[in-house]
């Protein structure tokens, strides 16, 4: 008797040691990802849809194709009204997450659980196909989950690793293949592990095979950069939040030239006046070519400088460098702190890693107060009739891009007529058919 008391006392204890051995294992987990926000000249958030479909490819999974047996729960209310409708390119919202993508370095083979919560906005696109994807409900309860998930999360449970140093690429023929999505496959190239996930029989879901956890989504809620031009036309730059800003970029480009200036740090609540938009001394342009490289090579400097591995901080450039690095207009580029991101993306992983380097870069997309401007002057002369004014506002709407919509706002504001609004709408829908 007193040999099994002893032998059920040793299992119990090794049980004990087992769990603490799960507590933290032996693995790094790196992520990186950006937000994107639409700022008129006097530093206000503007609402925007981007009026595109994201460029992702077609296995990438989204709220038309959700699976796993479930439905998308209805209307989502951020901090600021916000309009839900299911489809991302339909939302109207202050802030566009825009893919995160989650690496994982291990020495040996092990399985993770990782959870994803998004409080002030919606995940909306995601890869591989998740356990757990909100808010959302069961379609058929005998197949699923019971329970309706209440809040904006994203969930894989049992995310197998596959140790890049022991596999060597082994299973890179069962990655989806590359048919669509320019904003999508750069990330592959890491030396990151393969992440698989299985699924049971009931939800019908194959086995998906990635070289990092994907998602995107979006949300209404500010971001710590607040952007205005003054009345000198100096972009001035100011930190709302409690913590420094780092690696700040103001980009500038126009009619197939770049420049761009770097400031280091800006401290909490201390408005800088950076560099005056007019001031063609204060800026060294470069053809766009070249401009890329240049800028490239700095951004991956500081990505590195905050924890990524080069071959990280080189896929996240190659991913973003068409739409930061050539899109028209005034962006500022910027480190978001890491308490930032914990809070607004809080993530738990189970076992814990040793290690969690989140790296969000901020966007801030400027519409100067001259842009404005010359867009409203061409509206109002294209309401008489003026050919060549509607010719240069729809020419001007397609320099915006993605961001038309809130700039044909701003230039709407000051009391615009119906026929004014009409007009502007009815040139914005034909400058997005031109690009179909």
């Amino acid at each position: 008797m007193k040999t099994i008391i002893r032998l059920f006392c040793l299992s119990a204890m090794l049980d004990i040691f087992s769990q603490a051995a799960h507590a933290q294992a032996d693995y790094t987990v790196h992520e990186w990802g950006t937000f994107t926000d639409v700022q008129g000249g006097d530093g206000k958030l503007l609402s925007w849809r981007p009026l595109q479909t994201s460029e992702l490819p077609n296995f990438v999974r989204d709220w038309k194709t959700s699976g796993m047996n479930r439905r998308f729960a209805g209307f989502f209310m951020g901090n600021q009204p916000t309009i839900v409708t299911g489809v991302k390119e339909m939302m109207v919202t202050l802030q566009r997450l825009e893919t995160p993508v989650m690496y994982f370095y291990s020495d040996e083979d092990m399985t993770v659980d990782v959870n994803v919560k998004f409080p002030g906005g919606l995940i909306t696109e995601w890869f591989p196909q998740a356990t757990q994807i909100g808010p959302s409900f069961p379609l058929d309860t005998n197949v699923s989950d019971a329970g309706t998930l209440p809040d904006s999360r994203a969930v894989w449970k049992h995310l197998q690793l596959f140790s890049e140093s022991k596999h060597h690429g082994e299973f890179e023929n069962r990655f989806p293949p590359n048919q669509s999505g320019s904003h999508y496959f750069a990330a592959r190239e890491t030396a990151a592990d393969t992440v698989r996930t299985e699924f049971a029989d009931g939800t019908k879901e194959p086995d998906n095979y990635e070289k990092f956890i994907f998602y995107r989504g979006a949300g209404s809620f500010k971001t710590p950069l607040v952007v205005s031009v003054n009345s000198g036309n100096e972009v001035v730059v100011e930190n709302s939040g409690a913590e420094k800003l780092s690696h700040l970029f103001l980009v500038s480009i126009h009619n197939g030239r770049g420049a761009f200036a770097l400031m280091d740090e800006l401290p909490a609540r201390n408005p800088v006046a950076w560099m005056n938009l007019n001031a063609d001394s204060n800026w060294k342009y470069f053809p766009l070519a070249q401009f890329q490289n240049e800028i490239g090579a700095q951004m991956e400097s500081a990505l590195t400088g905050e924890g990524l591995f080069a071959d990280e901080a080189k896929a996240m450039v190659n991913t973003w460098k068409d739409s930061w690095f050539m899109e028209e207009g005034e962006r500022v580029l910027y480190i978001l702190p890491r308490a930032w991101t914990d809070e607004t993306l809080p993530m738990t992983l189970n076992p814990k890693p040793e290690k969690i380097v989140r790296v969000m870069v901020g966007r801030a997309e400027v519409i100067a107060p001259s842009a404005e401007m010359k867009l409203s002057q061409d509206l109002s002369k294209a309401q008489t009739g003026d050919a060549n004014s509607r010719g240069n506002a729809i020419a001007e709407l397609k320099t915006f891009g993605r961001f038309a919509e809130p700039a044909l706002n701003l230039a709407l504001r000051d009391g615009a007529s119906t026929n004014a609004v009409e007009l502007g709408y009815q040139l914005l829908f034909e400058t997005m058919q031109s690009k179909n």
